[in-house]
This record gives structure tokens, sequence and C-alpha cells, in this order.
């Protein structure tokens, strides 16, 4: 059998899951849109369940596969419905959802429900993305508060640099969603995970953790109070099988991107970009080989990539080889690669998930 394996430490993750509702003072809904960002939606939605206040996924999609799977926690559609026909199915399976557009409040007030809709209404703050202008926002409030299938609101929206901690953008952000929130009932969400572990200043009733749930610091590489008591969850890692000999001045792989400069022991390691791991990672990216620190060399191909073994001479065939785990973080890797830690974990394809903690009984 193949030997790579995605290794997921589900007991790191309900840590970072409590110290970002610790950290949030208030109720946090861990997001596990995008199969929980590669590492296996139902899998940490069980495991975060007894802890979670709820869960956000991007669509009815992503919610209805936690439904069947048995996840009964509070879910909510972080990118609202798309068309009015999904509302009945909302209310079936008791799913909460964004209002971000003019066109949701006109649908929302034509439907006809017995039980009352959970609303999150989305202002744009500053985002321009989804959301509401101020007017917008207010006049949506009004309109939707009156209509009796719909439940106290939650008042949300989202933040567009809080990972640039010198930004003054967020506290522009924040003084726009307090004047649009000013006067309205409702609890109110605003803190992703960069607000969350740079911006002590902002607070929510609920915050939105994703990036951080996975031990990744979204901060990186500012020096953020919080972010060695992050746990990272996935290791990704695979073994050597085969070992070469090449002389000094001797390409190896893939348009020669590496050329000897020594004669060179080189391991193959059986883990390619069709796996997730980044196709244009440079020479000398780290990884650890046995436990011991080693690079990278040569390009990564689709199957494959190579490491210098030429200064571990224990190591050989059967070699355990990690990619990316507590070394080097997903946070460190990612700007080697030219790519971000959110992708990095969500483009694993073919390689298996191993969940190395169950969740609790």
């Amino acid at each position: 059998m193949r030997p790579a394996q995605a290794l997921i430490d589900l007991e790191a993750l309900r840590h970072n899951y409590r110290l970002a509702r610790k950290l949030g003072g208030g109720k946090a809904l861990a997001v596990i849109k995008a199969d929980a960002y590669g590492h296996g939606a139902v899998a940490c939605a069980r495991a975060l369940e007894q802890d979670a206040d709820g869960f956000g996924v991007a669509c009815i999609e992503e919610a209805l596969e936690l439904r069947r799977a048995g996840i009964t926690r509070p879910i909510l559609l972080l990118e609202g419905f798309f068309d009015a026909a999904e509302l009945p199915l909302i209310v079936e399976h008791d799913l909460w959802t964004a209002v971000a557009s003019p066109w949701q409040v006109e649908a929302i007030a034509a439907f006809v429900s017995a039980a009352p809709l959970q609303l999150w209404l989305k202002l744009d703050s500053g985002m321009h993305r989804l959301g509401l202008t101020l007017e917008e926002f207010r006049a949506a409030h009004a309109r939707l508060s009156a209509l009796p299938q719909v439940a106290p609101m939650v008042l949300m929206s989202h933040l567009a640099r809080a990972d640039e901690l010198d930004s003054p953008r967020t506290l522009e952000q924040l003084a726009m969603f307090e004047r649009a929130i000013a006067g309205l009932e409702g609890e109110t969400s605003l803190c992703n995970s960069p607000a969350l572990l740079g911006w002590p200043q902002l607070r929510s009733d609920w915050v939105r953790p994703g990036l951080m749930l996975y031990g990744a610091d979204p901060l990186y590489p500012q020096a953020g109070p919080h972010a060695g008591e992050l746990r990272p969850v996935m290791t990704l890692q695979s073994r050597v099988i085969a070992v070469r000999e090449i002389a000094t001045g001797e390409p190896l792989g893939y348009g020669a991107r590496f050329v000897a400069p020594r004669p060179t022991r080189v391991g193959v390691v059986a883990m390619g970009y069709a796996d997730g791991y980044p196709q244009f990672a440079p020479n000398g990216t780290p990884v650890l080989i046995d436990g011991v620190d080693g690079a990278l060399i040569g390009r990564v191909s689709m199957d494959m990539l190579t490491v210098d073994l030429t200064d571990h001479p224990r190591a050989g065939v059967g070699s355990l080889v990690q990619l990316w785990g507590d070394s080097p973080t997903l946070s460190e890797l990612a700007p080697r690669c030219n790519t971000s830690a959110y992708r990095l974990p969500c483009s694993l394809k073919r390689t298996p998930r191993v969940y190395l903690q169950q969740q609790p009984s």
C-alpha cells in the first residue's frame, strides 16, 4: 500500500477550538467548510460536537452531509442560500443561514414557515464581497424583525485584513459595523481567526474560527501572542521508496531545476502534487527525514518528490519523511511555496486521512 498519509490529531483540533472560544469570550462557530479545510468535515464535526456551539459551512450541500452523518449541532450556511427553493430544506434540516443580499430578504418575506428561521444578517463593512450596505442592512433588519417566521437575528460582518496587524482597515470595519448595528437587537459575530489571535479589542457574541482550528497561524510571520498555543492538526507524511546516487553536476528530475553541487544521495518519496503537495516548492524546502531536519531537492512531480539524503547516512528505503505538521508547520511552509496555509490542506486529494484520536463517546 502506498505510504502517503495525512494524520489528523482530533485532540489537537479540540484544543484549538477551546482556545478560540476562550479568546472570544463567548460562543464559537467552528468553520468546517471545504471538508474542514481538507481535514474531513464529518470526522471533525464529530470530534467537536460535544464542545462546539455550532458549525459553519459554505453551502447547503456541506450542511446536509453533516446532518446525514448524525451531526445535530447548529449549522450556519455562511454563503447563505442560492435559491429560494432551498428555504424548505433549511427549515426541514434545522439550518441557520446568512442573509447578504436584498433578493434573499424578499425571498424570506415571501416564504411561509411553521418553524422560525435563524438568520445571520450580513453587513458589507469593507470586504466588498458579500453583504448589505449600511442602509440595506438596517432596512433589512427592520423588515425581517417584523416577520413572524424570523427568529431573533445574529448581526455579522467579515474582516478583510485582520491578518495585517498594522493595517487601519480592521478598525475602520469595526467602526462601520458599530454604526450599522447601533440600536438594533441581536447578537453579533465579527471575529475570524486573525481577529481572535491579533486584535483583542475586537470581540463579538459569536466568533468564527477557521484556520486556527487546524493549528495554522494566520498572522505568521508576525509574532502573534497566541501562536505558540496552537497545535498542528494535520501531519502529512510518506516514505522513501528508492535511493539514487548522482555525481557532481548531474541534474535531477523535471527541468533539471536541481544540479548536484557534490556527490548526492537522493531519496525518492511517494508524495507528489496529485497528493496535494505544492508542485513548485523550491529546492531547500524543509522536511523531516526520520525526525531529522532535511530538504527537498528537484521539482515535485505528480506522484513523487525527491529529498537530499547525503547528510542522512542511516536513512534509506522505508525512511519516514514528514512534509508538514509540527515541522515544518503549514504557516512556515506556505510562503516558501508561494501559496497560503489555507490552500495547502485544502489541496489534499488522494492522500488517505488517518484519525489519531477518536471522537469522545
